[in-house]
Formats: C-alpha cells, structure tokens, sequence
C-alpha cells in the first residue's frame, strides 16, 4: 500500500499480504517512493529498538490516507503514491476516520491482547477511473511532472495476492460500547 507493500517482484509475493509482509525496501530506492521507503525503514528501526525490552509495541500500517480536505492539505503520500502507480500494486485508500478509530481501539487494547503490527486499509484502487479520481482530487493534472496519466487499466486481470486485515478488523468489531444512556436517559436543555 504506500503502507508497506510497494514491491515488483510478483513471483516473491505470497498469496495473502498480512502483518508479516514488509516493504521491498530495493524497490523503494529504485521507484523513489521515498515516503514509502521511510516509513519502512522507521517501523524497523522501532522493532529493533524494542526488541529485548519490556516495551510493548505496536505499529498500525495506514494505506494511503484520505478524508475530506486531507489530500489538499498533506499531498505527500498522495502525491507519492501516484508517482509508484506504474510500478506497484493495487494499493488501499483509507479514510482520516478509520485510521482514527484504529489508533483509538489499538490503545484501549494495549493492556489486553493487542500487540505487534496492523494492517489498516478500505478501499483498493484496481481501475483506471479510480486512479484517475484521485487524480483529480489532489488537483494534479494528468501527466504532471513525475505522474503517470493512469496505471495500466486491465480489469479482467486477476489481483495478484489478496490483502488481510482480519487482525485489526477482529479487534474493531470487539467494540465497547457505552450503555448508560440506555438505562439512564440524560435529560439534554
């Protein structure tokens, strides 16, 4: 994703990108998805900082990130993310919302049982129209400096891995949830 699957080495994937799955940081250095790269780098930093102690740590890999007036306001990844589209894969879009609210439920759990690396993702971009989209959004016109006019649009191909969530999304859907107002109407002036 600009998350932590930018790679072309189709034949090394496996079928299912989960937390496991790390950035093919000679990729990155070739393709220039310096955010990318960085975050990568960073991520390991952590882990290997972490390793041996009694910190607990946990990471939450975002796809790119979007949300009313996000792109507008932090280009970067975005703007990184359509430079890479030749040469990566379908990739996640993720509302600002969503990743809030994966941050929330990862620290209400970090006593618990959250732990280690997260995949966070919503939508992946796969057609031509949608990239095309996104395109528009940031404001970029087609065939700016350094970005593709659209990735290669074949909708008939199949999706070369599958990308897993199902570690955050089981515990999002452990949600807690305030019931006081059930029991106890609040009387609001």
């Amino acid at each position: 994703m600009l998350f932590a699957t930018t790679t072309t080495r189709y034949a090394r994937f496996p079928t299912t990108i989960d937390e496991n799955f790390w950035s093919d940081e000679s990729f990155c250095r070739d393709n220039k998805p310096w955010f990318s790269l960085g975050k990568t780098m960073a991520e390991k930093a952590a882990w290997r900082a972490a390793r041996g102690t009694d910190l607990k740590l946990v990471t939450i890999c975002v796809a790119l990130v979007t949300g009313a007036g996000f792109r507008r306001r932090n280009p970067t990844p975005s703007i990184a993310y359509l430079k890479g589209a030749h040469a990566m894969l379908a990739d996640g879009l993720l509302a600002t919302a969503d990743v809030a609210e994966a941050h929330v439920r990862v620290y209400e759990e970090m006593n618990g049982t959250a732990g280690g690396r997260y995949i966070c993702y919503d939508h992946v971009v796969r057609r031509a129209e949608e990239f095309a989209e996104l395109q528009r959004q940031l404001g970029l016109p087609a065939g700016a400096r350094g970005v593709p006019a659209t990735p290669d649009d074949d909708d008939s191909r199949a999706a070369r891995f599958q990308l897993c969530r199902r570690k955050l999304t089981a515990l999002m859907s452990a949600r807690r949830r305030c019931t006081y107002d059930a029991y106890f109407p609040v009387m609001y002036e």
